[in-house]
């Protein structure tokens, strides 16, 4: 991928895609651009984030779900494909443990199941790969949302757990 676009590593179904009706295809692993990527930030009303940022997570992400507008017989492919209009993307050591971030659709396209589609995709690639330990931090609007996908907060009573910066841990004491 060029400055500025990445598409993360490759997932399920190599980044061929998966048709979704006239116009839509999901994709793992196909190239996505910084400016698509703001442009769903944007629409979804989110602060938007430096792009050598953006473009350093998605290259962090070892799966990246995305939904693309695309025509049948355009030629689209994972390296060349349509408008981006939905996204998820997972970071993790790969092995264990995934965490799913950035689950955002185009407002236009809200409403029609297809975010649900985007993190269940995301999930079964990634019980494909032999994760099952799958976290995700939500705003409070969208527990609700999460919560019929099988997402819990506070399982068996497991918090999570934040480091907020105010000094350095290995500061000699008193400085």
């Amino acid at each position: 991928a060029g400055a500025g676009e990445e598409g993360g590593a490759g997932g399920v179904g190599g980044g061929e895609g998966v048709r979704l009706g006239p116009g839509l295809v999901f994709r793992q692993g196909a190239r996505i651009e910084v400016g698509g990527f703001h442009a769903l930030m944007r629409g979804a009303g989110w602060e938007p984030r430096p792009d050598a940022k953006v473009a350093a997570a998605l290259r962090g992400s070892f799966l990246v779900t995305s939904l693309h507008r695309e025509e049948e017989g355009a030629g689209h492919t994972a390296e060349a494909p349509g408008d981006l209009v939905g996204v998820a993307r997972v970071t993790g050591d790969g092995v264990f443990n995934a965490t799913l971030w950035d689950v955002i659709v185009s407002g236009d396209l809200r409403g029609q199941g297809l975010g649900k589609a985007l993190v269940e995709l995301t999930l079964r690639a990634l019980l494909q790969r032999g994760i099952s330990n799958v976290s995700l931090f939500a705003d409070p609007a969208a527990v609700e949302f999460y919560e019929p996908l099988g997402f819990k907060a506070d399982p068996e009573g497991i918090k999570g757990m934040f480091w907020y910066p105010r000094r350095f841990a290995l500061d000699p004491p008193g400085a």
